[in-house]
């Protein structure tokens, strides 16, 4: 799907800090002088100045260049539970960041004030790579997490940070819409360690007039990271009734994971709450969320969990096997830890999917802001 630009045109002396602004790669030349990025399916096709609408890559100097590497919409100390992460490393501490604009043009978005930012004036804290892998390893977090946008369109500074992480012995997570390249996509998961991709619906049509997308790439994108790398995969859905909530589209949603990337991912079925540009839906009613968590494990799914609601019920880890606790949870909290040091049930032996200490993380429920450039080195 060809993407739009935004106007008027920019240059370099335009976009503010020193080195925010660097090369990429995937993009090329067209016959008419346009070049086409081709980071993403949205394939936008600029003219000198032109921004692609993510806004934050831009043709300048015949050139797609990054317009906001090494800056933020802010830092933050979060229970990796968070993410919505379950099953990797659980109970741990997590250092999130993101930076601004979308690929994406979701009218229901939750994060609408970073993701659909079109001012600089958002990006109000500035790290290299090896800056941020220093104050996370310092402060106790296990890993680091591009999140609040989605880090596809800032490639190269969420690559660059997480080879400065794994240097460090820190992991990276990528939380993220799953919507990009197959050649970019190959490069970005080679560097993470755990992703949560959200599959927003199940609906092509659903993808066409929600968000400007489509939704075939998401797919190749799960089948992907699921079935041909190492990274710890889980998935998000965001309900939003009367929109992708039918039980006829959570039954075949649900069964496609499981026949394409197996029961052992789990899967989040979220509740949505009005903002943005969708303010005449109602959230989520509790129940929905439940009877979709219902569906899935009825179609064999075996790690499903409800969120944005209080229910310990549907945040709990079981075992798909004997059906015993094995994580208790309370929103981010946890309680009861029944797995042994090799991640099986106590009671059966039967292995639990995911990435665990042999103990869990005693982070909590915090959330801790965190300004990097007043951080002592």
């Amino acid at each position: 799907m060809p993407g739009s630009v935004a106007k008027p045109a920019v240059s370099r002396k335009d976009l503010g800090a020193p080195g925010s602004v660097v090369a990429t790669r995937h993009w090329h030349g067209l016959d008419d002088g346009r070049i086409q990025c081709d980071l993403c399916p949205r394939e936008c096709k600029l003219r000198e100045g032109q921004r692609g609408l993510c806004y934050v890559r831009a043709r300048i100097d015949n050139e797609v260049v990054l317009t906001t590497y090494g800056r933020s919409s802010g830092f933050c100390i979060d229970p990796i539970e968070k993410k919505p992460l379950n099953h990797f490393l659980p109970g741990t501490a997590v250092l999130s960041f993101g930076t601004a604009g979308c690929n994406l043009a979701c009218r229901f978005c939750q994060n609408w004030d970073i993701s659909k930012a079109k001012e600089y004036d958002v990006l109000a804290d500035q790290a290299t790579p090896a800056r941020i892998a220093e104050v996370a390893d310092r402060l106790g977090c296990r890993s680091i997490a591009f999140t609040y946008n989605d880090p596809i369109i800032f490639h190269e500074y969420a690559i660059d940070t997480a080879r400065a992480a794994r240097a460090s012995g820190i992991k990276t997570v990528a939380v993220t819409a799953g919507y990009v390249n197959p050649t970019p996509r190959r490069e970005f998961y080679e560097h993470m360690d755990a992703a949560n991709i959200d599959l927003k619906s199940f609906s092509d049509d659903f993808y066409h007039r929600a968000c400007a997308g489509s939704l075939r790439p998401v797919l190749d994108t799960l089948e992907y990271v699921a079935n041909e790398t190492e990274v710890w995969l889980e998935i998000t859905t965001l309900l939003i009734p009367g929109l992708n909530d039918s039980e006829d589209e959570i039954s075949r949603m649900t069964k496609w994971v499981v026949e394409n990337l197996g029961p052992d991912v789990p899967h989040h079925f979220t509740a949505f709450h009005p903002d943005y540009k969708m303010r005449d839906r109602p959230p989520t009613p509790p129940e929905v969320l439940t009877r979709s968590r219902e569906i899935g494990l009825a179609n064999g799914e075996h790690y499903v969990y409800t969120g944005n609601v209080r229910d310990r019920t549907g945040q709990t880890t079981y075992c798909h096997a004997c059906g015993e606790t094995l994580i208790e949870r309370d929103w981010y909290r946890l309680g009861a830890w029944e797995l042994d040091a090799a991640g099986r049930c106590r009671g059966c032996g039967v292995v639990c999917a995911g990435v665990f200490d042999p103990k869990p993380g005693d982070w909590g429920s915090r959330r801790q802001p965190v300004r990097l450039a007043d951080t002592a080195t």
